[in-house]
């Protein structure tokens, strides 16, 4: 038996773009739009077949492709025994349900296809909520030409009822899920404002890394905290969050939080869902810009991210671009004040980039010795709790190494070894 018999059996589909004058920038399709919507296509288990573009004024109301432009992409179907046609264009219900009738194969516009590869990659039970959420609100306006038969007989003897009392009972079922699905993710959204408190209470920062999808992000929280998160060479590969305690510096520890890959078009509806993981932006004290300095788009690309983060409105956050793939980039982008350029797969730059970091969370953290006396021992319990006690010896006093910021400092005063009022030696 050969391999062909054992490999799975991959969706053949044609690619379909439309440029369109009065369409906006985010709506239209070119090349590069294209290509991508193929990647996407062959991370979802399926093949690209063919490709056909169409220029136009505006979109078809019906067709969005016009009439012509239908039949030719229907010959294209029969002659490569494709079984579904993928719009890179935003599509509405009713032209998704006439395109499906006129080409006899599934139509699926850039937004679904998302919407399916995140179902796949989904792993937590968060993950999947908010994916499933997504995928609710996409459906919810579609049950209308699901149900179209029936509507255009409405009123007719033997007609009255069924359809329409079926129509409204999946709408009320779908809002139902809709309405428990954001409960949910409500009571996930109290949960990280219960672990953010804490997390403020033991003053550690959080550093999260956004980028386009594929930049690189995962590799490099594994390179840089030891974790061993999936990090495979294709789109979304990493959906749920991942948080890992990073030494940056023996004066300087952070919590290195990664989220959910950008990329062009995303589905409105997933940003909304996702927003329990995105609101960790929000309360970030420094964003790592993860860029692929390998690929020739990477301007638009982080154009993209950028937008992203100014619509999430965490736009005065601290940040520092890293262009990641230094190692496969022949020639590296002009690096600004707040960029470093890395390799997460060679540890290239990582130095430099721990510097770089450090460097803008810099709160004034020293190591410092205190010399405790014992009736003072309850100071110790402070210590662990607030600092980063290092070391304790116990001899005349408790001797105690630790991290701790200027405020922790001033409060010991005399007790820290080398302290003078309004003076800081240690530094």
């Amino acid at each position: 038996m050969t391999d062909n018999y054992t490999q799975e059996k991959k969706v053949r589909a044609v690619l379909v773009g439309l440029n369109a004058f009065h369409l906006t920038r985010e709506e239209n399709a070119d090349e590069g739009t294209m290509e991508e919507l193929s990647a996407l296509l062959e991370t979802a288990g399926g093949q690209t077949v063919a490709t056909v573009m169409q220029s136009k004024d505006s979109p078809d109301p019906r067709t969005f492709i016009g009439e012509g432009k239908v039949a030719e992409v229907k010959e294209l179907v029969h002659a490569l025994n494709a079984e579904m046609v993928m719009f890179d264009n935003p599509l509405s219900p009713s032209q998704q349900r006439v395109l499906s009738e006129e080409l006899g194969v599934g139509v699926l516009d850039r937004s679904a296809l998302i919407l399916d590869i995140f179902a796949q990659r989904a792993r937590t039970r968060e993950g999947r909520l908010q994916v499933e959420l997504a995928q609710y609100k996409y459906l919810l306006p579609r049950l209308t030409g699901m149900w179209k038969h029936l509507e255009r007989q409405e009123g007719a003897i033997g007609t009255r009822g069924p359809g329409e009392t079926q129509l409204e009972t999946d709408r009320r079922h779908i809002r139902k899920k809709i309405s428990k699905l954001e409960e949910e993710l409500e009571s996930v959204r109290r949960v990280r404002a219960t672990q953010r408190d804490r997390r403020e209470k033991n003053e550690i920062p959080v550093v999260a890394l956004v980028g386009y999808t594929n930049a690189g992000k995962s590799t490099l929280l594994n390179a840089l905290t030891g974790a061993d998160i999936p990090a495979n060479n294709r789109l979304f590969d990493t959906l749920d969050t991942t948080t890992r305690t990073l030494e940056v510096s023996d004066t300087c520890t952070v919590l290195l939080s990664d989220t959910v890959g950008f990329i062009r078009k995303l589905p409105h509806h997933l940003v909304q869902a996702f927003r329990a993981t995105l609101e960790e932006l929000s309360f970030a004290g420094l964003i790592l810009h993860v860029i692929d300095a390998s690929t020739p788009d990477w301007e638009e690309q982080a154009a993209v991210v950028d937008q992203l983060i100014r619509d999430l409105e965490v736009d005065r956050t601290p940040r520092l671009q890293v262009f990641n793939k230094r190692d496969l980039c022949p020639a590296l982008p002009r690096l600004e004040e707040d960029s470093v350029a890395v390799s997460a797969r060679t540890g290239e730059g990582l130095p430099d980039l721990l510097t770089a970091i450090g460097r803008k969370l810099d709160t004034g953290a020293r190591r410092v010795l205190v010399h405790l006396p014992y009736d003072q021992g309850g100071l110790l319990e402070l210590l662990h709790r607030e600092a980063k006690v290092l070391s304790v010896d116990y001899g005349q006093t408790i001797d105690v190494t630790a991290i701790c910021a200027p405020k922790m400092i001033g409060r010991l005063g005399p007790l820290v070894e080398g302290w003078k009022p309004h003076k800081e030696p240690w530094e």
